[in-house]
């Protein structure tokens, strides 16, 4: 089994279509989600004189609901919404403390 196959196997797709569809996205994504984040940190006036301290957590705090919002919105664009709200799904799902262990 090859790589690609593993993949199709792993994220219940079919076609090798679908996984460059799929990869696309995830690219499409990214950049897209640096363009919004340096948007918001012109817009907030946020530049390379600014200490650290403030700017990785504001990047934290855009970078990781725009790339959210991105991926679904790409996703549904080049027709692969279910694919990746239940690939959101799961990726959120692993956050979620789980109630059958005890600290």
């Amino acid at each position: 089994m090859n790589l690609l196959d593993k993949i199709k196997e792993r994220w219940g797709i079919n076609s090798n279509f679908q996984v460059l569809i799929i990869f696309i996205v995830f690219g499409i994504t990214g950049s897209s989600a640096l363009y919004v984040k340096n948007f918001i940190f012109n817009l907030i006036g946020i530049n390379s004189e600014t200490p650290i301290y403030y700017v990785v957590p504001l990047y934290i705090l855009t970078i990781l609901p725009a790339y959210q919002i991105l991926l679904l919105l790409w996703g549904t664009i080049f027709g692969q919404y279910k694919f990746f709200i239940n690939f959101q799904k799961k990726t959120f799902s692993r956050f979620r403390r789980n109630k059958n262990t005890t600290n």
